[in-house]
C-alpha cells in the first residue's frame, strides 16, 4: 500500500489565507459598527435625544378657570365646581376598542359619552388626553383605582366646571356652556382650546366666550411606562378668564320670575338713564345645569317637546303683536309730523270706517267713548282715535317714528339670539307677501295689530326713550368686567338714538300715560302704587267675542284668551326703572304681575329715589 505524504506547508498556508480572509470580514464588520455608533451618536443624537424625551417627557394642556358672573350686587350667578375625568391618551393605549370594552365592565360608560369621546379624539388627535367619562362618581374612581394597573394610558383628571346655582332663574340672561363640537372649535382658536372641554352656547355665556374663557396654559410631565405622570418638570399657569359683574339685580329677576308665577311670559326691567338691565325673564324656564355635561335624549325631547316650549327665549325672541302699547308712539309720532294738534276731537261711537269704504273697524269698548281728544285717548286706549292718526299719518311715517325709538331692529343687546321684530312697508308686504300695500293695514296698524310686532326687550327700549323724552341707550347686560390682577374694565352706556320734541309734547303723551295707572285702563288691575308711574295696557286678540257680552277668561280656554301687554316707567318725574310684561293668553293679567316687580324694586332701600317736589 502506498502511503500517504502530507504536505505541511501547503495546510499552513491555506490557514493563514482562511485567517485573513476572517480577520478582514471582522474588521469590515467592526468598522460597519463603528460607523454605525457614530452616525447614532454623534450625527443623529439631536433626533434621537427629542425621540427618547418625548416617550418620556410630555407637554399636557392646562385648561385656564373660567371667569365667573355675579349681578349687580355681588350675587354668585356662575361658578365652577371641582369635577373628576375619566381620560384616555390614545398614543400610550395599544386598543382602544380593547381598553373601552374593558372599562365598561367596571365603570357605567354610557352610549353618549361614546360617541362625544370619539367627536373629540377627531378633534384633539391622538396625544392628548380625551375624556371618556365626565363627572366620576366616588364610587367610580374607586372601582378604576383598583383595576388602574390594568390600563396603562388611562387616567383620572381633576376638571372645573361650570354651575348655576340659581338655576332657571337667570338661563334667560346668562345662557349656559356645554361640550364643544367640531363646529364651534373652528370658529375658535382651537390651540387656546386644548385641554377645554366646554364652550359658550347661549347668552351672556357665548357672547363674552372670548373674556370668559382665558388662555390656555401647559405643563411638561415625565411620565412612566403606563403613561402615569410621575413628576412635573415645568409649569406655564393658564390666564383665568375674566369675572363678569352684570347689571342685573338679583333679587328683582327673582321676583319677576315669581310674579309671572305659572304663565308663558315675559318680563324685561331696564335702567332709563344707562340701557342697563335690571331684569331679564322668560318663563317657563329650564334648568342650564342640564346641559353642561351634555343633556340626555330623553330629557331634552322632553324639553323641546313640551306644549309650553320652556327653551324659547320669550323675552328676546318672542315676538308679539304691540297691541295698544303702540298708541304712545302713535301720538308722539302725530304731534312730531304735526298731523294732529293737541286738542283734536273725536265723537267715537265705537268703529270706524274709512271713506268710500264698507269694513267697519271696531274699537273695543262697545258704544264708543264719546268725545275724546288725543290725551284722553292715550289714557282710555280708544282705539277708534288710533285708526284715524294713522291714516293721517299714514304708514310711513308712523312707521318712521317707531323705527326711531329701537321698533323693527335688534337694539344691540350684548346676547347673539335677539330677533328683530316687524315695522312693516309697503315693500316689505308686496315682496314677502305678493300683495300692495292697503289703507285697511294702515288702519289696524295704528292699535298694533295686522303685520306689526314686537319683543318684550324692545318693548321696554323704546318706554325707556319716552322716560328719558327721547333719548334711548342701547341695552346691555354686562355692567363691567374684572381682570385677574383686579383691573376693572367697565361697559360704557352707549346712546343708539334721539327723537327731539319740544317739552310740552312730551308733558302731554306722559302725563296721558299717568293717567292710565290713576283712572284708565290700568286703574282697577294695577291699582294705585306710593310710587308715581306712566303706563300702557295692551290687549292682543287672539280669539274674537266681539258682541257678544262674553268674559273671555270664563268662557274660553287658556290658549285661546287674550294675550296681555304693559309698558311702563317710574317715578314719573325721575325715571329709575322701565318695564315690559307680555303674558301669553294672559287676559289682562300683565298691570297686576308689573305691579309686583315695581313694588319689589322700590322695596329695595337703595332703589327709593326720592320724586323732585313740583314746581
Amino acid at each position: 500500500m502506498k502511503e500517504l505524504v502530507k504536505n505541511h506547508l501547503a495546510e499552513k498556508a491555506l490557514f493563514q489565507r482562511r485567517l485573513w480572509v476572517a480577520c478582514v470580514i471582522l474588521g469590515l464588520l467592526f468598522f460597519a459598527l463603528i460607523a454605525r455608533l457614530f452616525f447614532l451618536q454623534i450625527i443623529e443624537h439631536n433626533r434621537y435625544i427629542t425621540l427618547s424625551n418625548e416617550n418620556q417627557f410630555t407637554l399636557l394642556p392646562i385648561a385656564p378657570p373660567r371667569g365667573l358672573i355675579y349681578d349687580r350686587h355681588g350675587v354668585l350667578l356662575a361658578d365652577n365646581q371641582p369635577i373628576f375625568n375619566l381620560s384616555l391618551t390614545p398614543n400610550k393605549i395599544k386598543s382602544l376598542k380593547t381598553t373601552i370594552a374593558d372599562l365598561q365592565k367596571i365603570l357605567p360608560i354610557s352610549d353618549e359619552d361614546l360617541s362625544y369621546f370619539y367627536k373629540q379624539l377627531k378633534q384633539n388627535g391622538r396625544y392628548n388626553p380625551v375624556v371618556l367619562k365626565a363627572k366620576l362618581s366616588p364610587e367610580d374612581i374607586a372601582h378604576f383605582y383598583v383595576n388602574q394597573y390594568r390600563f396603562p394610558g388611562v387616567h383620572v383628571d381633576a376638571e372645573l366646571v361650570r354651575s348655576y346655582p340659581m338655576g332657571n332663574y337667570f338661563v334667560s340672561a346668562l345662557g349656559y356652556v356645554g361640550r364643544i363640537n367640531v363646529d364651534e372649535l373652528k370658529k375658535v382658536e382651537a390651540k387656546n382650546y386644548l385641554g377645554s372641554n366646554y364652550i359658550g352656547k347661549l347668552g351672556i355665556e357665548k357672547f363674552y366666550e372670548n373674556d370668559l374663557h382665558g388662555q390656555v396654559g401647559y405643563q411638561q410631565v415625565e411620565t412612566d411606562a403606563n403613561g402615569q405622570i410621575v413628576r412635573v418638570l415645568q409649569r406655564m399657569p393658564p390666564v383665568a378668564g375674566r369675572d363678569l359683574h352684570l347689571s342685573i339685580d338679583a333679587s328683582l329677576q327673582q321676583a319677576a320670575v315669581a310674579a309671572l308665577g305659572g304663565e308663558k311670559g315675559a318680563i324685561v326691567a331696564l335702567e332709563p338713564k344707562t340701557g342697563r338691565v335690571l331684569a331679564l325673564v322668560s318663563t317657563p324656564g329650564y334648568d342650564p345645569n342640564l346641559f353642561v355635561f351634555g343633556i340626555s335624549h330623553d330629557d331634552y325631547a322632553q324639553l323641546r317637546d313640551a306644549p309650553d316650549h320652556p327653551l324659547y327665549n320669550r323675552s328676546i325672541r318672542g315676538q308679539y303683536p304691540f297691541a295698544s302699547t303702540i298708541k304712545p308712539f302713535s301720538a308722539l309720532a302725530a304731534l312730531y309730523y304735526n298731523a294732529v294738534s293737541p286738542d283734536w276731537t273725536i265723537s267715537d261711537p265705537g268703529y270706524y270706517t274709512l271713506p268710500n269704504g264698507s269694513h267697519t273697524y271696531r274699537d273695543w269698548k262697545k258704544g264708543g267713548h264719546g268725545r275724546v281728544n288725543l290725551s284722553r285717548a292715550i289714557t282710555i286706549s280708544c282705539d277708534t282715535y288710533f285708526y284715524q292718526v294713522a291714516v293721517i299719518l299714514g304708514i310711513t311715517r308712523l312707521g318712521d317714528m317707531l323705527k326711531a325709538f329701537g321698533y323693527g331692529a335688534k337694539t344691540g343687546i350684548d346676547v347673539d339670539e335677539e330677533l328683530p321684530g316687524l315695522v312693516p312697508t309697503p315693500q316689505w308686504k308686496l315682496k314677502t307677501k305678493g300683495q300692495p300695500w292697503y289703507l285697511g293695514d294702515t288702519v289696524v296698524a295704528g292699535i298694533g295689530q295686522g303685520y306689526m310686532l314686537t319683543t318684550p326687550l324692545q318693548m321696554a327700549h323704546a318706554v325707556s326713550g319716552i322716560a328719558n323724552r327721547g333719548q334711548l341707550y342701547k341695552p346691555s347686560i354686562v355692567d363691567y368686567e374684572v381682570s385677574r390682577n383686579g383691573m376693572k374694565m367697565k361697559i360704557p352706556s352707549v346712546v343708539s338714538s334721539f327723537i327731539s320734541l319740544p317739552p310740552d309734547k312730551w308733558d302731554l303723551v306722559i302725563n296721558a300715560m299717568h293717567e292710565v295707572v290713576l283712572s284708565g285702563t290700568a286703574h282697577y288691575s294695577f291699582g294705585v302704587p306710593p310710587y308715581s308711574v306712566a303706563a300702557k295696557t295692551g290687549t292682543g286678540q287672539v280669539f274674537s267675542t266681539f258682541g257678544k257680552e262674553l268674559d273671555k277668561g270664563k268662557v274660553l280656554p287658556k290658549n285661546l284668551q287674550d294675550n296681555s301687554s304693559f309698558i311702563a316707567f317710574a317715578p314719573v318725574d325721575n325715571p329709575q326703572i322701565a318695564l315690559a310684561v307680555v303674558i301669553e293668553n294672559g287676559n289682562h293679567a300683565a298691570p297686576g304681575i308689573a305691579r309686583q316687580v315695581l313694588d319689589a324694586f322700590f322695596s329695595e332701600p337703595e332703589n327709593v329715589i326720592p320724586t323732585p317736589p313740583t314746581p
